[in-house]
């Protein structure tokens, strides 16, 4: 496989190239447990082939480039392999959220879980198509964040490398399982505190997509700690500002182009910053119209009654408040980036991909 430097960033074909090979060997050993498990297999490739923008590995590709990686190196092609392990680790999280949250399409197709019921369905199996469909996600799910752990150990990176990414890849495995923790009682408790929302933020996303993919690709360069905590400062704000961006298109996004229905969040009851300061501000300046988001967040709403809600984030400045923050952070995380020892062309390619993770409109 050849390993573009450009290519890995700005194209998705490489690591595509790479977890469509480790597929084939999986494949290979699904067909040993039978036709229906091998069935599975195969609809689970589909599931982290189609569609993505695979923004974690190419952050965990360009820490590698900013710590004097060479793309032309032979351990290059290594390298590549080992942060594609972060999008089966991304894949894991997304089945298991869209089955917390109960969320029926993924990237405009049917969510895991959803489709799982529905080769029930199709297959006509005895018992509830709805209770197979779920326990198979969650089985499915926990079975590709293994597949993470093989990808990254078979990746073919030198035995030192392995030990200095080790404590990266178990820091990011462990985060991402806290912030989803922490979601999860943030929404059943009706949490309406911002810091509580930006902890989740930190957790649930910034580590996991910026941060640590980051500090892995340094890792296995053997980084020196200034650009470690560059590369944190960085991935902290970036991190926060691609989750607060994600926040405002759950509520306010075309679902054409997000492949998610518009309002879920709302209906979800997520506790997003985006509502916690709508809430905070609401009860400042419209009493009424924080009464009817405590009353109407949660619950199975309208189409008029998200548009309510909508002009509601509008008018008590929630969404200005929110873009703020956005181009604070931002703002934040390119000055921390234009300080650090990173190397040039990967400091160019960094800042690209930060103004567009911030400013996307899916």
């Amino acid at each position: 496989m050849t390993v573009g430097y450009l290519g890995a960033v700005t194209d998705s074909a490489p690591v595509d190239a790479a977890l469509r090979d480790f597929f084939a060997e999986r494949r290979a050993e699904a067909r040993e447990l039978g036709d229906d498990f091998a069935a599975l297999v195969a609809e689970l490739e589909s599931y982290v082939l189609r569609g993505g923008k695979r923004i974690r590995p190419a952050f965990a590709w360009l820490g590698w480039i900013g710590a004097g990686g060479d793309p032309e190196d032979p351990v290059a092609t290594a390298v590549l392999n080992a942060c594609a392990g972060f999008e089966l680790l991304h894949a894991s999280g997304l089945i298991h959220d869209d089955i917390i949250d109960a969320s029926q399409t993924r990237r405009g197709h049917p969510a895991a879980h959803v489709a799982y019921a529905e080769r029930h369905r199709a297959r006509r199996f005895s018992g509830d198509p709805g209770t197979f469909g779920t326990g198979t996600a969650i089985l499915i799910g926990d079975l590709v964040l293994i597949w993470a752990d093989v990808l990254v150990r078979a990746s073919g990176l030198p035995a030192d490398a392995h030990v200095r990414v080790s404590p990266v890849w178990s820091a990011v495995r462990s985060e991402v399982m806290y912030g989803q923790l922490l979601d999860l009682i943030s929404q059943v408790s009706r949490s309406e505190d911002v810091d509580a929302a930006l902890r989740i933020n930190q957790y649930k996303t910034a580590s996991y997509t910026v941060e640590r993919p980051l500090q892995f690709g340094a890792a296995i360069a053997d980084a020196d700690d200034a650009l470690f905590a560059a590369y944190r400062a960085f991935g902290a704000d970036v991190g926060i500002a691609f989750q607060l961006r994600d926040d405002l298109l759950g509520v306010f996004g075309d679902p054409v182009v997000t492949g998610k229905p518009s309002g879920d969040d709302l209906r979800e009851g997520k506790r997003t910053v985006l509502l916690a300061t709508a809430l905070k501000r609401a009860d400042e300046r419209d009493p009424d119209a924080a009464a009817y988001l405590r009353a109407k967040v949660g619950t199975d709403l309208a189409d008029e009654e998200i548009a309510r809600i909508r002009g509601i984030f509008r008018d008590v400045g929630a969404v200005e408040e929110i873009e703020r923050q956005i181009s604070q952070r931002t703002d934040r995380a390119l000055a921390a980036l234009e300080a650090s020892s990173a190397t040039a062309p990967a400091k160019h390619q960094l800042a690209d991909m930060a103004i567009k993770a911030t400013q996307r409109a899916q």
